[in-house]
């Protein structure tokens, strides 16, 4: 029998489950995240922040697309799923802390303990496993 540690979803808000769904369409057509509010210029997806059409932010929906390799993941997933957001757009999340687990190349049967917050800081803190390995791979030779 299998269990999958780790793979509950978070709630999200319902304006940000727009922003979600939108992102991973776009991201299905044109092979990459949009970008800021230029190509967020939907009615209704503009999210309500005073820097959102600086620049700084064009990056703030981004969508972990499929079959490519993913974006760092980074301690900033524990406090919203928006850099993190689910390629599939019929499920319409971000990722849990077990799918970004898995970018990190985590085993399955790795169990992140505390709740879903100090488990996504632990992903997102973490030395990849199969980067420390190669890592460690490589020295061990260098001193053999």
């Amino acid at each position: 029998m299998k269990v999958w540690l780790n793979y509950e979803t978070r709630g999200h808000m319902d304006s940000d489950l727009g922003r979600y769904g939108y992102a991973a369409v776009f991201a299905s057509i044109y092979k990459r995240s949009p970008k800021g509010h230029k190509e967020f210029d939907l009615q209704g997806l503009r999210p309500d922040h005073k820097n959102w059409e600086t620049g700084k932010f064009s990056d703030r929906f981004r969508v972990q697309l499929a079959h490519l390799p993913s974006t760092t993941v980074t301690s900033h997933i524990s406090k919203d799923g928006h850099n993190f957001i689910h390629y599939d757009a019929t499920q319409c999340r971000s990722l849990t802390v077990r799918e970004a687990a898995r970018l990190q190349t985590f085993p399955d049967n790795y169990f992140f303990q505390g709740h879903r917050t100090q488990q996504f800081h632990q992903v997102g803190n973490a030395v990849p496993p199969l980067l420390a390995y190669k890592i460690a791979s490589n020295i061990f030779k260098i001193l053999s």
